[in-house]
């Protein structure tokens, strides 16, 4: 039972490391590469869907054109395909082109916060007193990390700090969106569809043969990882946590997505991380932990 959990920590951490490192590659790719995100965004959502779907197909044996026999269901996912799926997507490779990984990365985690309010506005309630503290957390993160402590200066330039907001609301959407979807259908295959849909949809605004930017080895090894290790592997390796040591845990390890981001940021990319920006990412990963711990039953 222990080699279990073990096993099912393991694979939480692993999904969660490959999906923090995704961000890097990607900054490398748009940054160092020149490569188009739009174009970036159309191949991987492309190539990343039907691999899931060959994953809930034939590993999962998941009868993945089911949902589209119900018009409600194939409604619902269309919408997610394109207000969860794709913007969540190319809010967050955008926000890291124009700034870096780990922030895009870290104000994306602002999220779970957003889905709090929502909820709260939805039931015209007042949030309780430990929902404030986890708002009052993520916004002074958020202010540290886009400030350093300044009011009259921003770290990041402001369309960073805009894309960087509409990647967490994406975030917020791509949560609670699919949540009917998701009890009635395979997670693969809803994510499968979504992603793949997503892709046939943003290929009317960057054709995927539309390829630009530097091509060489270091290119080619990146989008490789972006489209199978930094999506299909580690959606696997996530889903099999779950199944193992349930969504609860595996929400509190998936925090090491930004954790990884950072310091790989900054190991390789030599992104400037300074004390108020860790200080600031810590606060924000604090809140989806507290966020985590008290939802049991809802992944963030």
């Amino acid at each position: 039972m222990e080699n279990k959990s073990l096993k099912g920590i393991l694979l939480a951490i692993a999904g969660a490391s490959l999906w923090g490192v995704s961000g890097n590659v990607g900054q490398f790719l748009l940054q160092n590469k020149g490569i188009n995100v739009e174009w970036l965004i159309t191949v991987r959502l492309l190539i990343a869907g039907t691999c899931l779907l060959l994953f809930a197909r034939t590993v999962e044996k998941a009868p993945i054109f089911e949902i589209w026999k119900d018009k409600t269901s194939a409604i619902q996912l269309l919408v997610f395909s394109i207000t969860g799926m794709l913007a969540v997507q190319y809010t967050y490779f955008a926000a890291v082109g124009y700034s870096n990984a780990a922030t895009a990365t870290v104000l994306q985690y602002t999220g779970p916060v957003m889905i709090v309010v929502y909820l709260a506005m939805k039931k015209k309630a007042m949030p309780k007193a430990v929902e404030l503290l986890e708002i009052l957390l993520a916004v002074v993160g958020t202010f540290l990390l886009v400030t350093h402590g300044n009011f009259h200066t921003l770290s990041i330039s402001v369309t960073a700090l805009l894309l960087g907001f509409a990647s967490a609301i994406a975030l917020a959407i791509y949560t609670l969106q699919p949540a009917e979807l998701l009890k009635k259908y395979n997670a693969a295959a809803v994510t499968g569809w979504g992603m793949l849909c997503g892709g046939i949809a943003f290929s009317f605004v960057h054709a995927p043969w539309r390829v630009s930017g530097i091509w060489d080895m270091q290119t080619a090894i990146g989008a490789i990882y972006l489209l199978i290790l930094g999506t299909v592997v580690p959606f696997y390796a996530y889903m099999s946590a779950v199944k193992i040591i349930g969504g609860q845990k595996s929400s509190l390890l998936a925090t090491a997505e930004p954790l990884s981001a950072t310091i790989l940021a900054v190991l390789w990319l030599n992104t400037s991380f300074t004390a108020i920006d860790w200080i600031g990412s810590l606060c924000i990963i604090t809140t989806v932990v507290l966020l985590t711990i008290r939802h049991k039953n809802v992944a963030v």
